[in-house]
């Protein structure tokens, strides 16, 4: 299922966020509460979210559901992101955060964060695939979301809950990504699209049904909620889309 909400304004944007969070919390059992992070934008966003939210913090783990295997000094480590933006801003230590080992390459760094996924995450489904409470995603103007670019081979990739890309359109090449299997057995997916340099290909995904990266998110037991901007949702009925202005 998906909701599709289109906000005028960060302000409700982040309200209506914070609401599906809050209902996500509420509703966990459990002694743990996993969601998985983005970057881009999305480190902004939670960072003024993520505060006002009222949680057992204790319970949370923060993984990746895609990382640039660089060094988390690097400027373009999302996990750097989160260090410095997100968790000073919550009663939470840094252990919270379920990164991957930026000493290993490719495959290896895949692996490695794989097991990491078996040992903390909880499983479920037919085929016990890790089921996060909450994935967090953007979707880029090409019409990716985490390092899955449209054409890609990984797009195909059933056997791997973790996989190495070296050759990512977007710099730097070499990440590693969750594949489809593990975000389509996501509880909850939340997309937060601003600009209208997104309204093209938000209209492909949402109207046309054309086969995009971000399109293929669609979580088997789960729910998908696009949170989108005025001026990204130029091209998307009514009828498919409520607007809260």
């Amino acid at each position: 299922m998906s909701v599709v909400r289109v906000f005028n304004s960060s302000e409700k944007a982040n309200d209506f966020l914070r609401n599906v969070i809050q209902e996500a919390v509420d509703g966990s059992e459990g002694d743990r509460f996993t969601v998985a992070l983005s970057g881009g934008s999305m480190v902004n966003v939670l960072s003024q979210v993520l505060p006002t939210v009222k949680t057992e913090w204790k319970k949370w783990l923060f993984f990746f559901a895609d990382e640039r295997i660089v060094s988390f000094e690097d400027k373009n480590s999302t996990f750097g992101a989160y260090k410095k933006q997100l968790a000073p801003e919550l009663p939470i230590t840094l252990s919270q955060f379920v990164t991957i080992n930026p000493s290993l390459t490719g495959n290896d760094c895949a692996f490695d964060y794989t097991s990491k996924l078996q040992q903390l995450c909880p499983v479920a489904g037919d085929k016990l695939l890790p089921r996060f409470d909450i994935l967090f995603l953007g979707m880029g103007p090409d019409g990716h979301t985490c390092s899955l670019f449209p054409g890609h081979p990984l797009n195909k990739e059933t056997s791997q809950w973790v996989a190495f890309i070296g050759d990512s359109p977007k710099p730097p090449p070499n990440r590693v990504t969750f594949t489809f299997p593990v975000i389509n057995n996501a509880k909850i997916v939340v997309f937060v699209v601003t600009g209208s340099e997104k309204a093209n290909v938000l209209k492909e995904i949402l109207v046309d049904k054309k086969t995009l990266p971000a399109g293929m998110v669609q979580p088997v037991e789960g729910v998908t909620y696009w949170i989108v901007s005025d001026d990204a949702a130029v091209y998307i009925p009514d009828e498919i889309a409520q607007r809260e202005y």
